[in-house]
């Protein structure tokens, strides 16, 4: 048998060679980083991340995936070294405030001894009052507290700056520790959480529909309130279309991404068992909000998290419908859809069974309203289907009704459209 010629093809046993060499040196080099950085708190992160992120560049180079759990590992360490920092810089800034703000976070729950930091917004830490919220660790993060009124303040200066806004409690105290501190009550925003620690009244098991919102501020409904959610208009409007008693489960959080709306419906739906689910995502779901309209957000971890609400909802049946929420500036300004909405709807890889963008009916509303003010001599903005008076790009109550309409239309036409047999939903092809 002639010898190969010099400059030939390596075999196949030459390449796993060549890649076990490759991953043995990047292990022994991540070692010895590992070694000399673990020393401090900040040193066992960088040594954390020196030891991962070289050897997953490596495993995915030569065609090896990285196990799940390892990926979940991962993410835990992160988030508690970012809570661990954010507490640091907490308390330093608190003992600059002034005593009327002291009163204030304090009164929230906001002071360095009670507040709440827990991951949020993908891969944020959130600052949240423990009056309003409490923590969880089933995979949520946090949770609204149940049977609670509270309110929200905005435009707080806080240090740096920052315009703040949060929910306090809506107790007697309330006038005496917002006085003095330059914060805004919204008095429309009041809101009420039922004994499961939902917005809204008390869940009716019995209705003859029922179904599940997932999603974040945007169905919490910030700013709005409690029948002036995207929810209720939901449920107002399938209440006339099929002449029912209707329950649609807002579980909407401030913050919420794909990974604590898998969770959420995990918990509620064997309680509530809904024939049908909405799953509401926005770009900072995804990363930060300008990064990923830029293409630089992390698709795949969350591609896994909707996969497994997918997978959920097939195996018992549920129609689930995914709507990305209309940001107020693709309306009034450059669409620029390819990487929001647009990345969702390559994530989901659906049809229109399953898939739902509600932004042309909010871009024709917005013409209407403008040109009936125009007609009018009115102003023409900020966009009355946003909280644009308020400084804010949530829904206002005329846009969660709008919501609540054009989403109900796609969902109504897919429900009975399964009632006569044509098929069911899903969110990706072949499941989670």
């Amino acid at each position: 048998m002639p010898h190969p010629r010099s400059g030939s093809l390596p075999s196949e046993r030459q390449l796993r060679l060549a890649r076990r060499f490759k991953l043995a040196i990047l292990t022994i080099t991540a070692s010895i980083v590992v070694g000399l950085l673990s020393g401090t708190t900040v040193g066992r992160h960088a040594a954390h991340w020196a030891w991962t992120r070289p050897r997953w560049a490596l495993l995915h180079a030569v065609g090896r995936s990285i196990d799940r759990s390892e990926i979940d590992a991962d993410w835990r360490h992160r988030r508690l070294y970012d809570i661990k920092q954010a507490r640091g810089k907490l308390k330093d800034a608190y003992d600059q405030y002034d005593p009327k703000m002291k009163g204030l976070l304090d009164y929230a729950g906001l002071d360095p001894a009670h507040a709440l930091l827990r991951w949020g917004n993908f891969d944020k830490t959130l600052l949240l009052p423990s009056t309003v919220f409490e923590p969880d660790d089933s995979g949520r993060s946090y949770r609204f507290r149940p049977s609670l009124r509270s309110i929200w303040v905005r435009n707080l200066k806080l240090k740096g700056g920052i315009l703040a806004y949060f929910a306090i409690p809506d107790g007697p105290r309330f006038d005496e520790v917002v006085e003095g501190t330059g914060a805004v009550v919204v008095k429309e925003s009041l809101q009420m959480t039922n004994s499961w620690g939902l917005r809204g009244g008390e869940p009716d098991v019995g209705a003859a529909m029922r179904g599940i919102v997932l999603g974040d501020s945007y169905m919490q409904g910030l700013f709005v309130g409690d029948d002036e959610t995207p929810s209720e208009c939901l449920k107002r409007f399938l209440k006339e279309r099929f002449k029912t008693t209707v329950e649609v489960l807002n579980t909407g959080h401030l913050g919420y991404s794909p990974e604590q709306e898998y969770y959420t419906l995990l918990e509620y739906a064997d309680r509530i068992k809904p024939q049908f689910v909405i799953l509401s995502l926005f770009a900072n779901d995804f990363g930060d909000l300008f990064e990923v309209l830029e293409g630089r957000g992390d698709w795949e971890e969350n591609r896994y998290w909707i996969g497994k609400i997918d997978a959920f909802c097939k195996s018992r049946g549920i129609p689930c419908l995914a709507v990305p929420a209309p940001w107020v500036n693709q309306i009034e300004g450059p669409r620029h859809a390819g990487h929001y909405p647009g990345g969702i709807s390559n994530i989901l890889e659906a049809g229109g069974m399953s898939y739902f963008d509600p932004i042309e009916e909010f871009s024709e509303e917005t013409d209407k309203l403008a040109l009936k003010a125009a007609a009018e001599g009115k102003p023409t903005t900020p966009n009355p289907l946003f909280n644009g008076h308020l400084g804010d790009g949530h829904f206002s109550p005329l846009g969660s009704r709008l919501w609540g309409d054009s989403v109900g239309r796609r969902l109504a036409l897919i429900l009975e459209r399964r009632r006569v047999g044509g098929g069911g939903s899903g969110l990706r092809k072949g499941g989670g």
